[in-house]
């Protein structure tokens, strides 16, 4: 989706579970970084070990990985460590996680380069694992961490065993600090699946159906059997269902049933929706039904936002809805709300992000409320923001006839035509409702680049500049909003010829909202282009937006056109 904000998860493992003073001091750390949301902090007194979690954009998540790191580094005394939990360093492990945005690959570049840092600027040695591994082998965790702490004065000086980063002898601050794992995984996803039953004995019998690791083959077939084993000694498995799950079965006294707990190591091989309909097909098959499913800790958008897609694709319904339908698809499908009512708001990582960094948004207000705010005084919102919103209800015409002949009685074997329409002009609209915003904050760098002192000839100079960028920016913002008005056209067109032909008006209308928006960022194109000091540029942007109005004012002609004909 357009202007997908890159968020990552962080999730470092201290070596400190007992003195929340420490911990308390690390988080702080963490905190400090602009843009951060802790969201969880677990310590664990037997083990001697938090573990923490935060999101971010990237650039924070890693500043703020890295102040822990040091944090830790200063307060951890490995020498004085000891706990029930495998470990090497004060900072034992810290894996970035893609949340939105970002891929997995991505994510294991950042974890090298953070890695690399700590070691050239903390002195802590690195070995990089998963995702993030140099070494194929590094890959699994216990082998960087293999002998643990203890281990660590002969791995240092051993050929091939020495970290990736910062290898040197083991000496006084390695001996403190110890080593530290900085790699990449994928998000993982804890999920409980409620059944209608109060036996355990069932519940792990579906757990051991579905799980990647599957249940021991037994002599004779018999559930009673002896495990068989292989010519190794090791006993034979018969896999599962679902890659990338592991599974058991548990009674809850708190809601009185079983259920089947499992974590899916990684949704992009098992989507959650895909091991809910799994999980209740198993169940059914013991004649035992799902009645929903508990989401532990948090989860990313998409997951919830591919379930709802999943889910409405099955009903062959349109998927080209807005997003807060699709999420409450979701819920109702897989039963999120069967225990208790769930929130998306408190369980969606990003917008409990949204909500931390709130700020008040002109898409945010009542239909009255954008026009008395675009009527008062103040210069912004102007035009620019207008058009942008007026190229938005014209996406949004199009789609609403997309969903209307998507669900037209008779009209059945077209439905996944129409949705793919209305996914598209979705898209569409909600890139626009971002640049209605966006129109106006290039307005405010501007006023905020004239706002500079200009005592100096450095001042004046740097507030040249600044003018200068903060003009460049408010002449693309308007350029960008025309592109994406014009494709809302082959929405429009398509409806116009193949939709729902009690609709086609709305899809005139849409054009010619396009249209506007089209020509009326043109004009805040050209006008702040006008005061850019680079003229080559300011005719290149001008140039291209002359070009688009051409474009625009041909296709709405050619759509009224085509509605004009069906309204005879």
């Amino acid at each position: 989706m357009a202007n997908l904000k890159k968020i990552v998860e962080c999730v470092p493992n201290f070596s400190e579970g007992r003195n929340m003073a420490v911990i308390k001091q690390i988080t702080d750390e963490i905190e400090k970084v602009k843009g951060i949301k802790l969201l969880d902090v677990d310590p664990g007194e037997a083990t001697n070990r938090t573990v923490v979690t935060f999101v971010g954009e990237p650039e924070n998540v890693v500043e703020a990985a890295f102040r822990a790191v040091c944090k830790a580094g200063q307060l951890i005394d490995m020498r004085q460590h000891t706990g029930a939990h495998p470990r090497m360093g004060a900072t034992d492990v810290c894996p970035l996680i893609p949340v939105a945005g970002i891929t997995l690959e991505e994510c294991a570049e950042l974890a090298r380069k953070l890695a690399e840092r700590i070691a050239n600027e903390l002195n802590i040695p690195c070995y990089c694992y998963e995702a993030a591994a140099l070494k194929p082998e590094r890959q699994n965790l216990a082998v960087c961490r293999e002998g643990e702490y203890e281990a660590l004065a002969d791995k240092l000086g051993t050929p091939g065993k020495e970290p990736d980063f910062g290898a040197r002898a083991f000496d006084e601050g390695v001996a403190r600090t110890g080593c530290t794992a900085v790699g990449a995984r994928d998000f993982l996803i804890a999920v409980n699946y409620n059944l209608n039953t109060t036996s355990t004995r069932r519940a792990n019998a579906i757990a051991f159906d579905v799980r990647e690791k599957g249940r021991p083959q037994r002599e004779g077939g018999s559930p009673v059997g002896k495990p068989m084993k292989d010519e190794n000694g090791n006993t034979i498995m018969i896999p599962g269902t679902l890659k990338s799950t592991k599974a058991i079965g548990w009674f809850i006294d708190e809601y009185g049933i079983a259920q089947v707990s499992m974590n899916i190591t990684n949704i992009n091989v098992t989507p959650l929706h895909v091991a809910f309909d799994e999980v209740c097909r198993c169940a059914q098959n013991r004649g035992i039904r799902v009645t929903g499913t508990e989401i532990v800790g948090l989860i990313p958008k998409r997951t919830l936002i591919e379930a709802g897609k999943y889910f409405l694709e099955k009903q062959n319904r349109s998927v080209g809805i807005p997003e807060e339908d699709i999420i409450n698809i979701a819920i109702h499908s897989m039963g999120l709300d069967d225990l208790k009512p769930f929130n998306p708001r408190e369980k969606v990582i990003e917008f409990l992000l949204e909500d931390e960094n709130k700020t008040a948004k002109l898409v945010d207000l009542t239909v009255k409320g954008f026009a008395e705010e675009t009527s008062r005084e103040s210069p912004a919102p102007g035009g620019g923001t207008i058009s942008a919103y007026m190229g938005a209800l014209g996406a949004a015409l199009g789609t609403m006839v997309a969903n209307l002949s998507s669900h037209k009685a008779g009209w059945d074997a077209r439905w996944n035509e129409f949705s793919q329409w209305a996914d598209k002009g979705q898209e569409l609209m909600t890139e626009l409702l971002h640049l209605v915003d966006e129109d106006t904050e290039a307005f405010n760098r501007i006023m905020a680049a004239f706002g500079m002192p200009k005592k100096t000839d450095e001042e004046k100079e740097a507030r040249s500049a600044a003018i200068q960028e903060a003009t460049l920016y408010a002449t693309e913002v308007p350029l960008q909003t025309m592109k994406a008005s014009y494709k809302a056209f082959d929405i429009c067109r398509a409806m116009a010829e193949e939709g729902n032909p009690n609709s086609v008006s709305d899809a005139g209308v849409g054009a010619l909202a396009a249209r506007a928006a089209v020509l009326g960022a043109g004009l805040n194109v050209k006008i702040n282009a006008g005061s850019l000091k680079d003229k080559a540029t300011a005719d290149k942007l001008i140039g291209e937006a002359n070009e688009l109005i051409v474009k625009a004012n041909e296709a709405e002609k050619e759509i009224i056109a085509i509605v004009e004909s069906k309204l005879i």
